[in-house]
């Protein structure tokens, strides 16, 4: 199988020779740091280049920009930069640029994916993350209550970005899968009710969602912390994947997989573990083995592998990783003719 072949009979369900090895989101710029004095050539930065120093499959993703270069920038992370709609029509000028989109870069991609060599994807910011990102962390949650037509606002204009970027991309190819940007949960659960989340972020879904199926695109969030009970909420409304299942919150995949058996996950590989040693690192596939034999779900680490894990250490998770893949394509291939 090549690396495309691969990740759709993952995907759907069907056998597969292998687990890809891969890195959804790249890693933090202290472990690299950290690495360059270990043995990682300096030479090396650019994300991709690194997956292709550690024989990583290829899985290109564009973050489309919502906001210009132009746009304000918050004096400090969650501060937000409007408070109310005459701000909100004011900063309107540097959001939804018709410009996110780069057809040479997609065209580039193309050509390796059509040979099978990369799978591509795109992430948005969803309807729960951009409205955050304009109001800050504390306007938005009171917005909810003293603000929902500015909530409602910007979520319709930023569904009707989102629908034209899916057609521009989607004129150059189609991508194989793509994420929204939410993070709406923390450690403990999701941070707004199902009633809060049926009002202001369902409504929204309920037409993007199904302008990516008509094109093919599988569709998926990323929402960091407990997202437990929200992948229920999500796939109410048509979404077919979650990442990143992240283990220190509490998030189970096989749990996940008995209450959604159709569901698709990314991630989960639980990152505190990289650092503490073969014998953990092993115990930690053997836990997500017999889910990854399933198919539906490529492991990968959980979020950004930290700075705690040395080079040495990254070198032996992904021996383990290559062999603990096989073994998935061979769960997997039982009963095969």
């Amino acid at each position: 199988m090549n690396t495309r072949e691969r990740f759709h009979a993952i995907m759907q369900f069907e056998p597969f020779d292998r687990l890809p090895i891969i890195e959804w989101a790249g890693w933090w710029d202290e472990t690299l740091g950290r690495w360059y004095r270990e043995g990682l050539p300096l030479y090396i930065t650019d994300r991709y280049e690194i997956c292709e120093y550690f024989g990583l499959d290829t899985y290109r993703q564009d973050w489309l920009p919502v906001c210009s270069p132009a746009c304000p920038e918050p004096s400090a992370h969650g501060a937000g930069i409007l408070g109310s709609e005459t701000e909100y029509e004011r900063v309107r000028e540097f959001l939804y640029p018709e410009d996110s989109v780069d057809p040479a870069t997609w065209t580039r991609w193309a050509a390796e994916q059509e040979r099978g060599d990369s799978v591509l994807w795109f992430t948005v910011d969803g309807m729960f993350w951009f409205p955050r990102r304009l109001l800050g962390i504390e306007r938005h949650f009171y917005a909810f209550y003293d603000r929902p037509q500015l909530i409602h606002r910007i979520n319709a204009d930023l569904t009707e970005w989102i629908l034209d970027v899916i057609d521009r991309v989607c004129s150059v190819c189609t991508p194989d899968f793509m994420t929204f940007a939410e993070d709406l949960s923390y450690n403990h659960g999701a941070m707004l009710s199902k009633d809060l989340f049926d009002e202001f972020i369902r409504p929204y879904y309920a037409v993007i969602v199904p302008h990516l199926k008509k094109h093919g695109i599988l569709t998926m969030v990323d929402s960091d912390g407990e997202i437990s009970e929200p992948a229920g909420w999500f796939g109410g409304v048509g979404v077919e994947g979650m990442l990143p299942l992240e283990r220190q919150s509490g998030v189970d995949v096989g749990t996940l997989r008995e209450r959604h058996p159709k569901m698709r996950f990314i991630g989960h590989y639980d990152k505190m573990v990289m650092g503490a040693g073969e014998e953990a690192m092993r115990a930690e596939f053997e836990r997500l083995l017999p889910t990854a034999g399933q198919g539906g779900f490529l492991p990968a680490c959980d979020h950004q592998t930290p700075p705690g894990v040395s080079f040495r250490d990254y070198r032996t998770y992904l021996d383990l990783f290559r062999e603990y893949a096989v073994r998935a394509g061979e769960l997997s291939c039982t009963g095969c003719p």
